[in-house]
């Protein structure tokens, strides 16, 4: 039998996509912390097994293929993970890093004179599954059930 989809509001959209991330982290060896609901640039503080190494992260989700609107040209965090088809069994996820964020941003002005910024599609998916721009949190590299 078919699952039946459930529209669900955009806050939870994006919360799904929030621990997406922390569950693929985890499984890579890092503390996962999300942050407030709304707190302005980072979603999630990832600490390394031993405390040592610490990271900031954005996430997008997308329930489709679309650009990635964003606030502003100057990013105040590591990474910017955007995942796609968030609500599906198989997320789509594209890890970048600030600089290469901040190089590729668009920026234009809207109807009513505001400034707008976005990532191109076409900009964001080279970056398919790009852990390894994060690495792991631990220094076992092994597998663990």
């Amino acid at each position: 039998m078919p699952r039946r989809r459930v529209r669900l509001p955009n806050s939870l959209v994006g919360m799904t996509g929030v621990f997406y991330v922390c569950y693929e982290l985890s499984r890579r060896g890092w503390y996962c912390l999300p942050t407030v609901r709304n707190t302005a640039g980072v979603d999630i503080i990832a600490y390394s097994l031993d405390w040592q190494r610490s990271i900031t992260i954005q996430v997008k989700s997308l329930s489709g293929r679309n650009p990635v609107p964003m606030r502003k040209t100057r990013v105040p965090y590591d990474y910017l993970i955007v995942v796609r088809k968030v609500l599906s069994d198989r997320p789509e996820v594209f890890i970048m890093r600030r600089e290469e964020v901040e190089s590729l941003v668009k920026e234009s002005i809207g109807k009513r004179g505001e400034k707008q910024y976005w990532l191109e599609v076409r900009d964001y998916e080279p970056y398919r599954e790009r852990w390894d721009l994060i690495g792991l949190g631990s220094l076992d590299t092994g597998e663990h059930s």
